[in-house]
């Protein structure tokens, strides 16, 4: 996405959380029914206190997790693997074989841990949905793309080292660092649409 777009969408949602303390404000000096003021002492106590606890989203983890497969993905070669299949080099057919064999073998675990009888990840009653293996399914999916990628780049030669795979790991975020702080802005603004309204 382009970073003037996501820097105006940043602005908007920013002004959106003055507005609302403007707001909050001005309708409870009103003496409106359920009404809370984000500058009364509450408020403000409510903000400071809570905002480390608003910020712990399992949106925001998930979006980590996301943008650092995605960059792995591509540090890898993985993502150039796949355009340009018929032209491969010994190296990386064999480097895929591996990086395959290592995610069929990780996905074997998950369905251990999930599909036999009184499997770990299912919930009390035996379900998928809800149970630790839904509220755990982005962990799951993310860590086995980053394994494959992983897997991938050190057969491949392209990631050759300890600090290599930790640049690619980490390649992703720092990309998608705005929308990190499109979401922080968006949860805290949701959160104080809850403390003003309920």
């Amino acid at each position: 996405m382009n970073k003037k777009i996501l820097g105006t969408l940043c602005l908007i949602l920013l002004f959106a959380e003055v507005l609302l303390v403007i707001v909050s404000w001005l309708l409870s000096a009103t003496m409106m029914e359920g009404v809370r003021s984000l500058l009364s002492s509450e408020g403000i106590r409510w903000l400071f206190g809570s905002f480390t606890s608003i910020m712990a989203s399992p949106l925001l983890v998930w979006l980590i997790l996301l943008l650092s497969a995605l960059g792995c993905l591509q540090k890898s070669g993985v993502m150039m693997l796949f355009g340009r299949q018929p032209s491969c080099s010994y190296r990386e057919k064999t480097a895929l074989r591996v990086a395959m064999i290592f995610l069929v073998i990780y996905l074997v675990i998950v369905a251990l841990l999930t599909l036999s009888p009184h499997a770990i990840l299912l919930s009390a009653t035996g379900e998928l949905f809800p149970s630790a293996f839904s509220r755990s399914l982005v962990p799951i999916a993310t860590f086995g793309i980053s394994l494959f990628s992983v897997a991938y780049g050190m057969m491949a030669g392209v990631l050759k080292s300890l600090s290599c795979i930790l640049e690619a790991l980490s390649s992703g975020i720092s990309k998608g660092a705005p929308l990190i702080i499109i979401l922080m802005v968006l949860i805290l603004l949701r959160e104080s649409l809850r403390f003003v309204f309920v």
